[in-house]
């Protein structure tokens, strides 16, 4: 498989957008970065579209024109950030054939891995002092913890209806699928490092 192609099967532009700073509400749109925009009017999901601009295209077409690249030097760098490799081995996800149980099992599973990298990655990339760079797994990890915790109480509390419909919302909507095989993608040094 082409490197575009893994990343285009792997990464969504939304992902990109967030990882590169743009704020991205629950309906999936941001103001756009390629024209000056006071009101979100880019859409972004698996690709993106400006109702004010036009602007249009795939998550490689996206990091292009956001840091100026060429489409190969934009998906190395969307390889290199999100940790895209050639054989990703994600972990087993459930089907809605399986039992209840099992799929709470699963969504903690690779929940709490998740948490585990961001909790190391909270402190191993903070900044030493104010004015620093922000490192992007520093952001990710500020961001996410908070969801994740919420998710991992959900499911490990004492309401069982509460975590069979948390389980199953997270698999439905695909959210465990793409985080198990995200952290697939995490290079060897990541994940001997957490």
């Amino acid at each position: 498989m082409s490197t575009y192609a893994r990343i285009k099967q792997t990464v969504t532009t939304r992902q990109a957008a967030e990882r590169y700073g743009l704020s991205v509400n629950r309906s999936g749109m941001a103001r756009c970065p390629f024209h000056e925009d006071h009101n979100p009017s880019m859409k972004v999901d698996d690709r993106f579209y400006c109702f004010g601009c036009h602007a249009s295209g795939d998550v490689i077409d996206f990091t292009a024109r956001l840091f100026g690249l060429p489409p190969y030097a934009a998906a190395k760098k969307l390889e290199t950030d999100f940790g895209v490799e050639a054989e990703t081995k994600p972990l087993p996800f459930p089907t809605h054939a399986e039992p209840p149980r099992d799929r709470e099992r699963l969504c903690i599973c690779v929940l709490r891995e998740y948490l585990r990298h961001l909790r190391i990655w909270q402190l191993r990339y903070r900044p030493e002092k104010p004015g620093d760079p922000i490192h992007l797994r520093f952001a990710e990890a500020m961001k996410a913890l908070p969801t994740v915790n919420h998710l991992l109480d959900c499911l490990l509390g004492n309401d069982l209806l509460l975590a069979e419909k948390t389980a199953e919302m997270l698999c439905r909507e695909g959210y465990i699928r793409r985080l198990s095989e995200y952290l697939a993608t995490l290079s060897e040094k990541e994940r001997d490092c957490a």
